[in-house]
């Protein structure tokens, strides 16, 4: 008799902790790649945003901060949003504003990346799509603007 309750016991907590574990498989998590893209777009737009001792502003860094903002709002509404001010970003470790601006495309080649991964919510699915094509239409900004630079340059 003790060996046959020695192993009921086990196996009855086995089968009724299985349902719990089952269900909090079927939770939705956290979106640690929304959050890596939420914070990479950020920085890409502090590298965008002009910078004190820069003599012009290219349109294209404007255009690419309003898609920027964009994307992080359809982020925001797909993930968790982790609470980040928009202007709380690290020093950039460029001086030369073709520098900054190739940073920002760096940047918003890295958040581009972080989200262009399979969704799992279904509700999801178009808030992830919309904030692709405002990341891809900033990176085109951004480009313009560094080609813009580019050529003055020369």
């Amino acid at each position: 008799m003790n060996k046959l309750v020695k192993y009921l016991i086990p196996l009855a907590l086995v089968a009724g902790l299985s349902p719990i574990v089952s269900m909090a498989q079927v939770l939705p998590g956290k979106h640690p790649a929304y959050l890596h893209a939420l914070t990479d777009l950020r920085a890409a737009r502090w590298f965008l945003e002009h910078q004190a001792g820069d003599a012009k502003v290219y349109a294209g860094e404007d255009k690419g901060i309003n898609e920027i903002d964009a994307a992080i709002g359809e982020i925001k509404r797909a993930s968790i949003d982790d609470g980040k001010d928009l202007h709380d970003h690290p020093k950039a470790d460029v001086k030369e504003h073709g520098s900054r601006l190739l940073k920002a495309i760096e940047t918003l080649k890295k958040a581009h990346s972080d989200i262009d991964k399979e969704e799992d919510n279904p509700d999801a699915h178009e808030l992830r799509h919309r904030a692709l094509e405002h990341i891809d239409r900033a990176i085109k900004a951004a480009e313009e603007a560094h080609s813009q630079w580019l050529a003055e340059k020369k």
